[in-house]
């Protein structure tokens, strides 16, 4: 056999042990890396996972202006927004996008909230939790009992001297359609990476 023949033989063996992808091959191989990219960069922030940033003192000390966030997309769709979960949310609906708020939970669908005093009270029992920086001083629309909707929810930011919540009509009950996620986990400062509570 001459020795441009077995050259020749050498390269097929290697083509039909795969170390020599056929054309066909390729363009699939760069197809599925296409879709893999295209997954990563546009459905997993608009659809499952993104990063936010904090803006402003309202949520302190459990969050501070500049801390970054994973916020994950799924669990509102289909109810699963617990009390005392942190959620990012659109005020203004979902047409005004760029301006997001981040505060806690503290009612749920069909629950009603009162403030006396410094106390929330939920259905008529007081509420027991400790995430207020500073006790409550001005109760807002909430000085009357609040019954929600079984789509709505009651925010409150941790910093309740100075935040903009679901106390006040500019806010209101947070709508279910207008939650952008719950925030589970912390990535910036380095010093306080971790999850969220």
């Amino acid at each position: 056999m001459e020795e441009h023949e077995k050259t020749e033989l050498g390269r097929e063996k290697v083509r039909q042990n795969g170390r020599a992808p056929k054309q066909g091959s390729l363009i699939r191989e760069l197809i599925i890396y296409a879709l893999l990219l295209i997954l990563c960069v546009r459905i997993v922030p608009t659809y499952i996972i993104q990063r936010t940033i904090v803006d402003g003192p309202s949520m302190e000390d459990t969050l501070h202006d500049g801390e970054s966030l994973l916020v994950e997309k799924i669990s509102w769709h289909f109810g699963w927004i617990d009390r005392f979960d942190i959620i990012v949310f659109y005020p203004y609906g979902r047409e005004v996008e760029e301006e997001y708020y981040v505060k806690r939970v503290i009612g749920l669908p069909g629950e009603t909230v009162q403030i006396i005093g410094s106390e929330i009270y939920i259905n008529g029992e007081v509420l027991e939790e400790n995430y207020g920086k500073d006790p409550i001083t001005n109760p807002g629309r909430a000085a009357e009992p609040i019954t929600l909707g079984e789509d709505e929810y009651f925010v409150l930011g941790d910093n309740r001297a100075v935040s903009l919540d679901s106390r006040y009509d500019s806010v209101g009950n947070v709508k279910r359609e207008n939650i952008g996620g719950k925030a589970i986990f912390r990535i910036w400062p380095l010093n306080k990476f971790g999850g969220l509570d």
